[in-house]
């Protein structure tokens, strides 16, 4: 069933469309570990979220908003390709050496820069180093950290370098007001010309670093842990507005699209590393295929193109962002690509009205899911209830029962049925993981 609650129109500025014939600049941020109700635009009441909740009201919320993995790396791997990360075994998070983004892959990037575009990464890579870095995967520029998890503050470093390419950086400053800084600086360099960024935020992920400042403006919240947290969402918030606020000064606003979403849900349950935030309605945690581990703050803005303040409730997943911000920039998919996100623009301008999947699928470890329409069969990480393994299949309906409490599988086993069934199809698709087994931290 489809809900959809966008209104459909043309922009007008007086007599003159908004739709550009131009390429549109293109932004990708991610967010990393946040809790489903840590913005305001989900009701957060604790930690004020302005500009994330400004871009959200300036473009469309997705209410199911999911990633293709509960994980850091699987993620990015499915954002950058398009493709579920199960497909060429990136399954798990890779643990050094020479695991990262498998070479048989091309990236968002890769094809950007062939549309030309000018590319730039910023942040948290996460999919390997050496003939895996970012600049050898089609980034032009590239500021941060190759690995899953870093220090804010440089006097706290231990391990990897800060690089600007493939140099040391020698920054000084906290690490998330230095992405929000090198994304401005990106912008200023490339104004003239297309750009597309990708600017991946280490924030809100452990370890847990915060300004002096920034803790004290959350006094208020008594959890030591939560106030940290709260101070180091708010760090994150403030770099997105200097970035929007450029966009804006530089008169780019209206023709740059831009998605912002969180690689996972928060880590709440044992086993992961726990960072105060809260995903509540959902149940579950990072590192889980319930709605917790999967189901993510997820927003678009593209005012050239997509009217403001609209929500779209249809399941849509980070893999449709690759083939969306190809088609804003003129990029025909070929089939042997073999792209399983879909272009989102015919479903938020009402040219398409079916919605965009028929089903999403999960494959972590022994744990899966799937999702067709508002029933969701779901395998998960038994730890979140207190047990250990993998639970056996349980069956939810998602519309009526968000929080994943009321198992129907007993009552409905034609479903179980069908839904394992479409599931087994999609798996056979995939491939063996190429390392890991799901146990480690990031």
């Amino acid at each position: 069933m489809i809900r959809f609650t966008l209104v459909i129109g043309l922009l007008v500025s007086g007599s003159t469309t908004l739709f550009s014939a131009e390429k549109p600049n293109v932004i990708v941020i991610v967010g990393d570990d946040m809790g489903y109700a840590d913005v305001g635009a989900h009701g957060c009441k604790d930690i004020p979220t302005p500009n994330l909740d400004a871009l959200a009201k300036a473009g469309v919320r997705f209410t199911n908003g999911y990633v293709s993995g509960p994980y850091c790396s699987p993620t990015r791997a499915g954002l950058l390709t398009g493709r579920y990360q199960t497909r060429f075994g990136h399954e798990f998070n890779p643990a050094g050496g020479t695991a990262g983004l498998p070479l048989t892959e091309t990236t968002l990037a890769d094809r950007m820069k062939s549309a030309g575009y000018a590319t730039g990464w910023v942040g948290k890579w996460h999919l390997g180093a050496n003939e895996k870095h970012p600049q050898k995967r089609g980034f032009d520029d590239a500021f941060g950290f190759l690995g899953g998890a870093h220090s804010y503050f440089p006097d706290k470093g231990k391990g990897e370098t800060i690089l600007r390419g493939t140099k040391d950086a020698n920054e000084t400053e906290y690490l998330t007001d230095a992405f929000g800084r090198e994304a401005v600086a990106f912008v200023e360099k490339n104004k003239a010309k297309p750009f597309f960024l990708y600017l991946a935020f280490n924030a809100v992920h452990t370890p847990m670093h915060a300004t002096d400042a920034r803790v004290k403006k959350f006094e208020g919240i008594k959890d030591n842990q939560r106030r940290t947290y709260a101070a180091m969402m708010f760090a994150m918030d403030e770099a997105i507005g200097k970035l929007l606020a450029k966009l804006k000064d530089e008169k780019l606003e209206q023709n740059t699209l831009i998605f912002f979403f969180s690689d996972n849900g928060g880590p709440t349950m044992q086993g992961t590393t726990i960072n105060g935030s809260v995903n509540a309605p959902l149940r579950g945690s990072k590192r889980t295929t319930l709605e917790g581990g999967i189901r993510v703050p997820f927003f678009v803005k593209w005012p050239a193109k997509i009217l403001a303040d609209k929500v779209y409730d249809d399941p849509v997943i980070q893999l449709d962002v690759l083939p969306t911000v190809l088609a804003a920039g003129g990029v025909e998919p070929k089939a042997d690509w073999k792209l399983d996100g879909v272009n989102l623009l015919p479903h938020l301008t009402g040219d398409a009205k079916a919605a965009p999947h028929d089903a999403l699928y999960w494959r972590f470890g022994a744990q899966m899911a799937i999702r067709r329409g508002d029933w969701k069969l779901v395998k998960y990480d038994a730890v979140a209830d207190g047990g250990k393994g993998t639970s056996p299949a349980h069956l939810y309906h998602l519309a009526d029962d968000i929080g994943e409490k009321t198992d129907l599988a007993a009552k409905r086993p034609e479903k179980v049925k069908e839904l394992q069934t479409a599931w087994d199809k999609w798996n056979e698709g995939n491939v063996a993981p190429l390392w890991g087994g799901g146990k480690q931290k990031d």
